[in-house]
């Protein structure tokens, strides 16, 4: 029986957690690059069908790879939606690079692929797509506009593991994508990431960055006799006791996966009418994308709206929140030239969004409990 406090987020065990993170602790080796860092690896690799898989230790910690493998320097730029978290800027402006801020879509809220190519110029190096929700940003145009300009498309696909565009995955797009394993995404071990590699031509350099810049992997591997710093690089590499933890959560994809697509389903399903009746827009998935039931939104009609809404929310014990500030008007994006006006979808949306829990332990008589006390929300 679920208690009346329903937490935004809930960290839960699905299976194998505590007996693998014990295997890893007798095999003698819980650093990383053990028995588990390699299966998540490999389960990461077979299912998604990209060149390498290296897990990291955040998502942010795998873009800040993708920034040194693009060799990212000062005077470049990276064109990001402003409706994202820092992480995906910040592993480039630390190479020296200036984000450009492009808008959003008024549906999907992904990256608006019609301002991309007025956003290119020739110091771009990269476009960074953000899959938001684990709905597929439209990745043919995308890519279209990056391959007639010679530019990089990285992925953040923090949100969308096991989504797809167009019957093909999220993630393996770009040349390079990166994942999040934090405790709020569908997989989790705590904190965690892994960077994809669909362009093999970067993997070879991808683990020696990811080995403080050393050749480790090829010592290991018996390619070279010594190991020795040959580039540049950090300690990037995830512990193999959160490996085991994640590859626990990896062995339970369809049952992790079932239970999203339920609790997705019934707030979609169980606050239909109540939306229509307060001009309340609810989450919208095309056609031609397979979500990864990441989460669900509301956008409500004013800024005073939404907060009032959280607050009757939390009257009723229930955690809800907003979620990303617009970027380009942080106190660093105006300092790159951010303000306001300049995205005017994503200023709108950023005022109106709230996020509903959303987890594996979820239970329908928890959601049940969520949606009653929306349906006696009035809107004031």
């Amino acid at each position: 029986m679920q208690s009346r406090h329903i937490p935004f987020n809930q960290p839960s065990l699905v299976g194998n957690e505590m007996r693998y993170i014990s295997e890893a602790i007798a095999n003698g080796h819980i650093s990383g690059d053990g028995t588990f860092t390699k299966k998540c690896e490999r389960f990461l690799e077979e299912e998604l069908r990209v060149s390498r898989a290296l897990l990291t230790t955040s998502c942010t910690h795998s873009l800040e790879m993708a920034a040194l493998l693009l060799d990212t320097k000062l005077g470049d730029e990276i064109i990001v939606p402003s409706f994202t978290f820092v992480s995906t800027v910040n592993p480039f402006v630390l190479r020296g690079a200036r984000p450009i801020f492009v808008d959003i879509r008024q549906n999907t809220l992904n990256l608006d692929e019609t301002k991309l190519e007025q956003a290119i110029t020739p110091r771009t190096k990269a476009i960074l797509p953000v899959h938001y929700a684990g709905v597929g940003c439209e990745m043919n145009a995308i890519l279209e506009i990056a391959q007639r300009y010679g530019v990089a498309v990285v992925e953040d696909n923090a949100h969308g593991l096991f989504g797809k565009y167009r019957d093909k995955f999220l993630g393996t797009f770009g040349c390079l994508a990166a994942q999040s394993f934090h405790e709020t995404k569908n997989f989790t071990c705590g904190e965690g990431g892994a960077l994809l590699i669909n362009d093999p031509q970067y993997v070879e350099r991808a683990e020696v960055i990811r080995e403080k810049g050393t050749n480790r992997s090829l010592f290991f591997r018996g390619q070279v006799d010594r190991y020795t710093w040959v580039d540049l690089g950090s300690s990037y590499v995830l512990s193999d006791m959160l490996a085991a933890f994640l590859y626990a959560q990896f062995e339970a994809k369809q049952q992790i996966q079932a239970r999203r697509m339920r609790i997705w389903k019934y707030y979609f399903d169980h606050l239909r009418g109540w939306a229509d009746k307060h001009d309340v827009k609810l989450p919208f998935v095309p056609g031609h994308c397979d979500q990864s039931y990441h989460m669900f939104y509301l956008l409500l009609p004013s800024l005073q709206q939404r907060q009032a809404l959280i607050k009757h929310l939390k009257s009723r014990g229930i955690d809800s929140v907003f979620h990303y500030l617009p970027l380009h008007l942080s106190n660093m994006g105006q300092r790159f030239g951010g303000k306001a006006g300049d995205c005017p979808v994503t200023e709108y949306v950023s005022d109106r969004l709230l996020r509903l829990p959303f987890h594996n332990e979820l239970s329908e008589e928890g959601q049940t409990h969520v949606v009653t006390t929306i349906n006696e929300f009035d809107g004031k």
